[in-house]
Formats: C-alpha cells, sequence, structure tokens
C-alpha cells in the first residue's frame, strides 16, 4: 500500500470540494459505501457534499481524485442529485468512525479511530480501521498539523471487523450471523457484556437467528446481564430461550428475573422442562443437586460398542455432555462411566462394561462443593454422577461447572474482558 493510494475518511472529510478547473464547489461531508457481505473491501459509491446550504451526493464516476485535503470532480459541470440515505449504504463518517466495532479475529471489541481508504484498479474501497491511540490523537489535531500516514501499527483489515449497524437510518443491515457463529458462544457472550446495552442488543439480535446459538450465549451471560436482556422480552420470549437451555442454566437463569414472573414463564415451558427445573429448584445452588445437569447420556450394561457409538451419533445432547457416557445396569443403577474417546477405540462387538476398568466416585445431591472438587481432582474427572439414595444418576456435575464457581469474580472479569 504506497501512500498515494491511501487515504484517511478523516483527512477527506470536511476537505474542500473542488471542480476539474480546481474551483471550490463546497465541502466534502462524508463518505459513502454500500456494503456488500461477500466483499472483503467494501467499494466507495460516493460522496456526501454540502453545495450552497444543500447535501448533495457526488457519485463514484464523478470523482477526479480523491487527496488528504480535498476531493477533485472530473467535471466543471454541477448536476448532483440531492443526498438521500439509500437502503444499505453507510455513512463512514456519520456511522463508523469513532464507534466500537467487532474484531471478529480477536473476538474483541476495538473502537475505529480511523478508518482508512485504499486505491485499487481505479477505485476506492474500505481497507479497514485503525484502532490506536495515535490515530485517536491525531483526528484531535487542526487539519493543518495533520499528518496522513500509512503506517498502521495496529490495522484491522475491513474483513477481520463486524460494524454496528443498527444506528444507521434505513440500512436494513444487522449484524452477519454468519461471521459471529465463528465464536464460541461464550466469545459472544464476552462481547455482549463490554458492549453497550444498545450494541449488546445488537447482538444477541443477531445471534438470534439460530435460536440453538443464542441460549448458549445467555448461558454464558453473567447474571447482570442476563436479566438486562430478558427484562425487555415478553414471557413468552424468555420461555423460549429458557427452553433451548441446560436445564440447571434455565433454573439458575429463572430465580434471576422478577419474581412475579418466574411461575407465568414456568408455566410456558414444555412439561418435560417444567419438570426439570422444579426438581433442580429444590435443592441448594451450591450442592450438587443445584450445580447438575439433569439430562445424563446412560448406556444399557448390555450394549455393545458399536451400539454405543450409533446412540451417540443419535444424541440431542451438546457435544460437551457426551465426554463421559454413564453405563446402567437393568434397574437403571450406575455401574460407571465411559469416556467417549474409549468407544471409539474399542472394538465394536465388545460390550460397554468391557471398558470399565475402576469403580468411580459418586456424589449424593446434598454433596457440597468442596466434596465434589476434591473427588473431581483426586480421580482427574471430566464430570461426576448425582446419584440418589438408590444408585440411579439422576444428574451430572461437570468439571466447568465446578470451576466457575471455584473462578474469583476478578479473575472471570478479566479474563472475560472483550474491550479492546
Amino acid at each position: 500500500m504506497t501512500p498515494s493510494a491511501f487515504l484517511h475518511v478523516s483527512s477527506l472529510a470536511g476537505s474542500p470540494l473542488l471542480d476539474s478547473a480546481g474551483q471550490r464547489l463546497g465541502r466534502v461531508e462524508d463518505v459513502i459505501v454500500r456494503l456488500d457481505r461477500r466483499d472483503e473491501q467494501p467499494l466507495v459509491t460516493g460522496l456526501k457534499a454540502r453545495i450552497g446550504g444543500r447535501q448533495l451526493f457526488v457519485p463514484a464516476d464523478r470523482i477526479g481524485r480523491l487527496e488528504a485535503d480535498a476531493a477533485h470532480m472530473s467535471t466543471t459541470k454541477l448536476n448532483l442529485a440531492q443526498f438521500e440515505r439509500r437502503p444499505q449504504e453507510v455513512l463512514l463518517r456519520a456511522d463508523v468512525l469513532g464507534r466500537s466495532v467487532i474484531n471478529v479475529t480477536t473476538a474483541h471489541l476495538v473502537k475505529a479511530h480511523e478508518v482508512d481508504l485504499v486505491r485499487e484498479a481505479g477505485t476506492w474501497r474500505v481497507a479497514g480501521i485503525d484502532p490506536g491511540f495515535g490515530a485517536w490523537a491525531r483526528r484531535l489535531l487542526p487539519r493543518r498539523l495533520r499528518r496522513d500516514t500509512h503506517d498502521h501499527a495496529e490495522f484491522v483489515p475491513w474483513a477481520d471487523i463486524e460494524p454496528f449497524l443498527a444506528h444507521v437510518p434505513t440500512s436494513r443491515l444487522r449484524l452477519a450471523t454468519r461471521r459471529l457463529t465463528r465464536l464460541h458462544p461464550a466469545q459472544i457472550a464476552d462481547l455482549v457484556e463490554a458492549a453497550s446495552h444498545d450494541e449488546g442488543q445488537e447482538i444477541l439480535q443477531a445471534v438470534g437467528h439460530d435460536k440453538e446459538l443464542e441460549a448458549d450465549v445467555f448461558e454464558e451471560l453473567d447474571d447482570e446481564h442476563q436479566v438486562e436482556f430478558l427484562r425487555e422480552r415478553s414471557d413468552n420470549e424468555v420461555a423460549a430461550v429458557l427452553a433451548r437451555m441446560a436445564g440447571d442454566d434455565a433454573a439458575d437463569l429463572l430465580l434471576q428475573i422478577e419474581q412475579d414472573r418466574r411461575l407465568p414463564v414456568l408455566n410456558l415451558l414444555p412439561a418435560p422442562k417444567q419438570l426439570q427445573i422444579k426438581r433442580l429448584l429444590g435443592y441448594n445452588p451450591s450442592t450438587a443437586g443445584g450445580l447438575m445437569n439433569p439430562d445424563v447420556p446412560c448406556l444399557p450394561h448390555h450394549m455393545t460398542v458399536g451400539e454405543a457409538r450409533q446412540r451417540v451419533r443419535q444424541s440431542e445432547l451438546a457435544p460437551g455432555q457426551l465426554l463421559v457416557l454413564w453405563v446402567v445396569d437393568a434397574e437403571g443403577r450406575l455401574v460407571g462411566g465411559v469416556l467417549a474417546s474409549e468407544l471409539v477405540r474399542a472394538d465394536q462387538d465388545a460390550h460397554v462394561t468391557s471398558l470399565i476398568e475402576t469403580a468411580v466416585p459418586t456424589v449424593a445431591p446434598e454433596a457440597e462443593l468442596p466434596e465434589i472438587a476434591t473427588l473431581m481432582a483426586d480421580f482427574n474427572m471430566l464430570a461426576i454422577a448425582v446419584v440418589d439414595t438408590d444408585g440411579q444418576p439422576i444428574g451430572v456435575v461437570a468439571f466447568d461447572d465446578v470451576l466457575e464457581l471455584l473462578l474469583p469474580d476478578d479473575w472471570r472479569r478479566r479474563a472475560g474482558d472483550a474491550r479492546g
């Protein structure tokens, strides 16, 4: 990228608009692009200019050249249309410059302290943004003291960012769900927590097109943000989110919403989910019963490895819930646990009981966090089964559930900070 082919939006916006003879016509107010999700460098379609007290549209084919201190038209004839924002058009100065954007590569919010243009094959395109302090400081300087530089230590290509667009009038654009799905739900939740309320709402609206992903993100949000973004939703909408969440997370979230809404929301859930949540609410939240996920992936003791693999393939549980499979006898009592990795390596005709090498510890629903954590650490367990008085598994506590409670709050905030 050479200096002659490079331009800052903050330099161009506010500069004189000149005709081909060098006569001043007015002032450049903004740079217009029409966003196309398939285009990694959106094309500049024109300029918004103020001429004689009117806001006019200067199409790209009327632009001769763009410089840091002026925009030159390719003609002396003034036949420009009144500016009217069209659908999917974005004004780089008004809509992007100085605002937060999502760096999809790093899963962080960054400020677009500068927006950079590049000239390639005869057209101007958006190259990316500069979130650096130097770009912010440069914009504070008087125009005569600014220096356009193409040296960017913190430059982020446009292909790596996702701008917030809900504030853009008539844009009909929103965050691209497809790009956000590259991120883990925990990373998306961190972005929501780091964003303003409106930005967080826009992120959740984008992931809301994938209802399962939306539920996963809500599971990862902290209590404060869960309540914040459910408060404005109807009881039916809240129930729809809870219905897709894991039973233990749904129960925790139900307790976070306003007390007078809890029963109406609970009654809107499917009967099996209602029963799950009611059972979980009967336990102390810090005990095994309150921590457990009641969805237990069980295998009958007579099942072969090949049959077990087929059951895993057909399971609707999340992959993380299938790391350990629990073998039960004819009466439903727990026999032991089998790692999913062992199923992959074992002979398909072998019985699953042959993969149980030693008896694994279990906990009662009343077991408290120190006991659970100690057993899981001592036996190097990914998950521990919670059993009733008959020895039947009624839930599973995963290592991440324990780790989340043991992790100090200040560590969690520092690790989850998604603001650049």
